[in-house]
């Protein structure tokens, strides 16, 4: 078992972890259900990580649950994750929010409904000075997306002469990017067997760990957490130096 954070000394556990829940969908096909049935089952793992997360010490969450892309599924599926994202958000917000959490969702906003933006902004808006864990949801949210409202912003005060092109650095394009105010992914998880990042935190992943694993969302419990962060703590992490400048640096 992991042990929560020492916070009197450096801990090799992640201060920020990013993770894409899928297999949601699969994981009901498998027994018969509906798709839905697995996202339903799946809100319930997102409890059970938050809660772990929390007891650990870790920083901060970011789940993705929904993509710019996940507009072309099933206007059934979509119309359900919409209602159980609103449900869900207003349901748990008074409980996060006792339990010190903050809550954010990043994603452009004007495609969703007037009541899940509205019940969203509640939901900040009640946890926003709370200091103990971020927890942040991915809604209608890419990593392409996420570039390009940055370049949009920097572009608009170029135009305005408020800089100039020479201002532009990576600092600054982190700067405009979500969650600047948060360090980038220590550690991605996915689930459901898929290998690859899905256009989620494209420029934030550049040096973080990765780890996949078979099993569902839905299944994926504290036990299957405790494996990621296992395999994370003998990861050595160099970004771009040597492994002895790195030992030298730990003596």
């Amino acid at each position: 078992m992991i042990m929560p954070l020492d916070r009197k000394s450096d801990s090799a556990l992640p201060r920020h972890i990013a993770i894409v829940m899928d297999g949601n969908g699969r994981w009901a096909q498998k027994r018969g259900l509906p798709r839905i049935a697995g996202h339903k089952a799946g809100a319930e793992s997102v409890k059970r990580v938050i809660k772990a997360c929390k007891e650990k010490g870790i920083g901060a969450l970011t789940l993705w649950a929904f993509s710019t892309e996940n507009w072309g599924r099933p206007s059934d599926e979509v119309q359900y994750l919409m209602s159980l994202f609103r449900s869900t958000i207003e349901k748990a917000k008074n409980d996060v929010h006792k339990n010190n959490i903050r809550f954010r969702v990043i994603g452009g906003r004007k495609e969703l409904d007037s009541t899940l933006q509205n019940v969203i902004e509640e939901a900040e808006k009640l946890t926003e000075n709370n200091t103990g864990l971020n927890v942040t949801i991915a809604l209608n949210y890419s990593g392409r997306w996420d570039l390009t409202q940055a370049m949009q912003k920097i572009a608009s005060h170029i135009e305005k002469r408020e800089m100039s092109s020479a201002d532009i650095n990576p600092e600054l394009i982190r700067s405009y990017l979500s969650l600047a105010d948060l360090p980038e992914p220590d550690l991605f998880i996915r689930t459901s067997g898929e290998i690859r990042i899905s256009n989620y935190f494209l420029w934030q992943l550049a040096y973080t760990e990765l780890y996949f694993t078979p099993v569902f969302w839905p299944a994926f419990t504290e036990a299957e957490l405790d494996k990621a962060l296992e395999e994370y703590v003998t990861r050595q992490r160099r970004f771009g130096l040597t492994a002895e400048q790195i030992e030298a640096k730990q003596k």
